[in-house]
């Protein structure tokens, strides 16, 4: 798959999800990585659920742009286990109140 770069005037090759996180587990294991926020798309949920599954056990995968502090995007990603770690932004959702 290609995506268009309009800067540049040219089809470059597009990176599917599973093949940014075979990247993402090579990292992981040469770097000693310890966590990974915002891996993919922010509405790449099967993406982010691969990755936990595969990583999530010894790493963070933190789900900022994903999660985007919203009650409705939080409950979706515990209910697919999308990820297992939460970037808490209270200007994201308006009041320290509502983020709690």
């Amino acid at each position: 798959m290609n995506f268009k770069d309009e800067q540049k005037s040219r089809e470059v090759p597009h990176v599917t999800s599973s093949q940014l996180q075979k990247d993402y587990e090579a990292y992981a294991k040469k770097y000693n990585v310890i966590s990974i926020e915002d891996p993919y798309d922010q509405d790449d949920w099967e993406g982010y659920t691969n990755l936990t599954t595969s990583l999530g056990k010894d790493h963070q995968i933190v789900g900022d742009d994903l999660l985007v502090t919203n009650i409705k995007r939080i409950k979706t990603g515990i209910d697919k286990k999308a990820c297992n770690a939460l970037l808490l932004k209270v200007n994201q959702i308006g009041t320290i109140t509502e983020s709690i």
